[in-house]
């Protein structure tokens, strides 16, 4: 005889802590509101309105006569005068704006352009190497990166006065050739851009140390190479205090300083205020011109020292 046992199935165990009528509800995600968006938005319309609207009054101001310069009738096309304006501007003081506008491309392409391979090689070389010094003298650069250029104006005028080379394109060429903080920059591109086994590789052919800078590292660095080349280039063509202090010769000005000086002029004949306004427009297309060529290697720059 045998005897069976039904055994009923017990229910599961509650969760601990945690009871029917006290569930907590979901989370429901957090709605962003528009508030962040609008408040981003109107902090870029207004930073972008500030920095256009005095580029679109120049170009509207450059192309009106002197008469709608000052009056109320500013935007009426009766006044266009954009041709004539240019005529005049060149035609000005014997053509002293286009001697202007050369010694500002001399200075400024120039000074960038070999400044820029100075930087380039500079910064390579405390990549690459090791020498007595390395250390102390890179602190050296980056301290001196924090020092004003204004500051150091006047020491260097009395060094090109002690040479001969004050009132000349050498004492304003010569200041900008090196740059601290293109050193720096360089450097940090080096360390993501030239792998030491492709130098090691250049050796093993035949190539010495120069040899492999030239045809090997600044290739590898040409992104950094315009980076800082676009910086030094900016920087020197906006260059006003040293040019006032280390020339005296108005056909050396650039054309920071011939503007400067048609600026003091014109309270006394106000025929300079329209000149001043077309060459501050045409002032700009260098710089414009750099940046829409350069921009795809400047991009591309801007984020190599990021990562390493």
């Amino acid at each position: 005889m045998s005897t069976s046992v039904r055994t009923t199935p017990s229910a599961p165990a509650a969760p601990t802590g945690s009871s029917p009528g006290t569930r907590r509800p979901p989370v429901r995600p957090r709605r962003t509101g528009w508030y962040g968006p609008a408040a981003a938005n109107l902090v870029v319309g207004v930073s972008a309105l500030y920095a256009l609207l005095p580029l679109l009054w120049l170009l509207v101001a450059s192309a009106v006569d002197s008469e709608a310069l000052f009056a109320s009738d500013f935007f009426d096309p009766s006044h266009f005068a954009l041709f004539d304006n240019i005529g005049t501007l060149l035609a000005q003081d014997d053509g002293a704006y286009l001697r202007w506008y050369g010694n500002s491309l001399l200075y400024a392409v120039g000074g960038a352009a070999v400044g820029a391979l100075i930087s380039t090689a500079a910064g390579y070389v405390f990549d690459k190497f090791e020498f007595t010094g390395k250390r102390p003298l890179f602190a050296l650069i980056l301290i001196s990166v924090m020092v004003p250029a204004t500051v150091l104006a006047l020491p260097m005028y009395l060094l090109a006065s002690d040479l001969g080379l004050a009132n000349t394109v050498w004492s304003v060429l010569i200041p900008v050739l090196f740059n601290p903080f293109g050193v720096y920059l360089a450097r940090m591109f080096s360390a993501s851009y030239v792998p030491d086994e492709v130098l090691e590789a250049a050796r093993v052919d035949g190539a010495n140390e120069l040899r492999s800078f030239f045809s090997v590292g600044l290739r590898m660095i040409a992104p950094g190479y315009v980076t800082i080349f676009l910086f030094q280039l900016t920087a020197i063509w906006n260059n006003f205090f040293l040019p006032l202090v280390m020339l005296s010769d108005e056909s050396l000005y650039p054309l920071s300083l011939g503007l400067y000086s048609w600026n003091a002029a014109a309270p006394i004949n106000p025929d300079y205020y329209p000149l001043m306004v077309i060459g501050s427009l045409l002032a700009l297309l260098p710089l414009v011109i750099a940046f829409l060529l350069l921009q795809r290697y400047w991009r591309s720059g801007l984020t190599a020292g990021s990562v390493k």
